[in-house]
């Protein structure tokens, strides 16, 4: 089969299964997946060498950590140092040591086979967790960095592994072993090259490439930055997603961030989507119709150790029930990297073949559930969890009654936050996300707290029935209107400003009764408009006038269609009305100053 045949068979295999899983509330990993049953091997049997799919489409995995390497500056990156050393070895340590412990008192593992299929086995999905993560907005939440944080050590832990085979086992036939003094050596070599590349030769590199204005050769120089860092890893045994990634963190401080992302950002989605239709190809059914029993059993032991492993350290750690199960529930399947380890574990002759493919299987069908049980947890279990738990201590109560609260440190709310403290202003800030706090108090902000605004008890906390005034920044959509709707119905005496950030948002804030909304972008974008007419020649006033006619006329627009936001069809015929109005209005004003 050709290669254009196969890349029709993908595309139209995604280009189904994903809408149809995305809309039945699964996600589109699981339509990946679904996608690559049915046409591999066990399936319709379409396409068949899976292998070398698996590799050629773990570039999107390196991809995926380039762009996430991207977003994290060395700083930022110091800053998870706990969670990637203190979360991340205690999870590898403990979930290794039970595993093994099951390897050898249940199954009757020799001592080798069964540290290298624990071990293996304590390593989670990183393209599936982040991935899930990701597309819940969940990456930047404290459970999704500690995930974070615990897969990049997870990362790290494969390079001791891959270091203990040749001495557990016998060596490849011809295959020399290298002595760990020389691995070692070359693996500080590797990341002193890419270190020190990074920071002195890349951007001269893409600064030349830049200045050649040729889109195609920046594209082509991004791809060649990440997998040569990635396949220079992979030359002494670390993980290429682990190359990529600093590559990324390298480049996150550049001037060509933004530019990198855009360039790499197409191929890591279609990549990552060939990842995960390959990990379905890949999924034994015949092992599991010889097995079913044994299989689930086994995947339901390594879903359950990982999770309670990782429970109770999250339990530790955040002091509460909802963030500590959903970081167990996101890495608490197998890893791809298994897949190389078992293999390499074959050669060595640490491991019996029958048992390898008994844990590769083992593995895919943990990966494969974990979008299941992520919808399951979302939809049965956190929700009552966020009901029943209490709450997380909100720091302190403010020691004095503040005029405004804002809700949502993002973007807008920090403005406003600095403009009140210039004017000696006070106000009480409340966040959920853990960074934006430790971003602001940095500045000398002290009545800035933890917690959800849309939980009553921690809006009393922050005794709004004493402000006068409640700034509503939140960015997410769900949060912000649940927010605005405990506010209206507890403390109808506050005016309410809202951010919104489309114009569905604010029709459902309209909906509540909020009248001071601001779309997001909007005053912006008027701003500009303004400018570029006075650029076009249009003079000061002329340009104002222009720009608040069209604000009132926008906003008057807004107020009418609300009602009808529901019918498409309705809303089509206001906004041609609405337009063809406005176009008469500017007539008028030009044939009166001709006057």
């Amino acid at each position: 089969m050709s290669f254009l045949h196969e890349a029709l068979i993908f595309l139209t295999a995604a280009v189904v299964s994903v809408p149809l899983f995305k809309r039945l509330g699964l996600g589109s990993v699981l339509g990946y997946l679904a996608a690559g049953v049915v046409i591999g091997p066990w399936g319709v049997k379409l396409v068949s060498n899976v292998e070398n799919i698996l590799h050629f489409s773990e570039l999107g995995v390196v991809f995926l950590l380039f762009l996430i390497g991207l977003e994290l500056q060395p700083s930022r990156l110091w800053a998870l140092r706990r969670s990637v050393f203190g979360l991340g070895g205690a999870q590898v340590m403990g979930t290794g040591i039970l595993l093994m412990g099951v390897g050898m008192g249940v199954l009757g593992l020799p001592p080798a086979a069964a540290l290298i299929a624990g071990f293996g086995l304590s390593l989670s999905s990183t393209a599936f967790a982040l991935q899930l993560l990701t597309e819940k907005n969940e990456l930047t939440t404290e459970h999704g960095q500690a995930a974070f944080g615990i897969l990049l050590f997870q990362d790290l832990a494969v390079i001791p592994l891959l270091a203990l085979l040749p001495f557990l086992g016998e060596p490849l036939a011809n295959a020399p072993v290298q002595s760990g003094w020389v691995s070692a050596a070359k693996v500080v070599a590797v990341l002193a090259a890419v270190i020190i590349g990074g920071r002195y030769v890349l951007r001269p590199v893409l600064r030349s490439v830049a200045s050649l204005h040729s889109q195609e050769l920046f594209t082509a120089t991004a791809l060649l930055v990440v997998v040569g860092t990635a396949l220079l890893m992979a030359q002494v045994g670390l993980s290429m997603a682990l190359g990529a990634f600093l590559a990324g963190v390298l480049l996150a401080d550049s001037e060509y961030r933004h530019e990198l992302e855009a360039d790499i950002e197409p191929f890591k989605g279609l990549l990552l989507g060939l990842f995960f239709i390959a990990v379905g190809m890949s999924v034994n059914l015949g092992l599991l119709a010889e097995a079913p029993l044994r299989v689930a059993a086994l995947v339901v032991g390594l879903v359950l150790i990982k999770a309670l492993v990782l429970f109770g350290l999250g339990f530790r750690v955040f002091k509460s029930q909802e963030p500590s199960l959903s970081l167990a529930v996101a890495i608490s399947q197998g890893g791809e990297f298994a897949f190389v380890l078992f293999g390499l574990a074959v050669g060595f002759r640490v491991m019996d073949p029958k048992l390898s493919d008994l844990l590769v299987g083992v593995v895919s069908v943990s990966m494969a559930v974990t979008p299941l049980l992520f919808a399951a947890y979302d939809k049965l279990v956190r929700p009552r969890l966020r009901r029943a738990e209490k709450q997380r201590a909100f720091d302190v109560s403010p020691e004095e009654d503040q005029p405004v609260i804002i809700a949502g440190l993002g973007r807008v709310g920090q403005v406003v936050a600095r403009l009140l403290r210039a004017r000696r202003i006070g106000f009480t800030a409340l966040d959920i996300n853990a960074e934006h706090i430790q971003f602001i108090t940095k500045f000398g902000n002290t009545h800035v707290f933890y917690g959800d605004a849309s939980r009553l008890e921690l809006l009393r906390a922050a005794r709004a029935d004493k402000a006068r005034v409640f700034v509503l920044a939140i960015d997410d959509v769900e949060a912000s209107v649940r927010t605005a709707e405990t506010v209206r119905q507890h403390f109808p005496h506050l005016a309410l400003f809202a951010r919104a950030r489309n114009r569905q948002h604010a029709y459902r804030l309209r909906a509540l009764g909020i009248t001071h909304i601001m779309r997001e972008t909007y005053a912006g974008s008027l701003e500009l408009t303004g400018d570029v007419l006075e650029a076009l020649g249009f003079s000061f006033s002329e340009s104002k006038s222009t720009v608040e006619r069209f604000r009132q006329h926008d906003e008057a627009l807004l107020e009418s269609t609300y009602q009808h936001q529901g019918d498409v069809e309705k809303l089509a015929q206001l906004a041609l009305k609405a337009r063809e109005e406005l176009e008469q209005l500017f007539d008028r004003d030009a044939r009166e100053k001709t006057l």
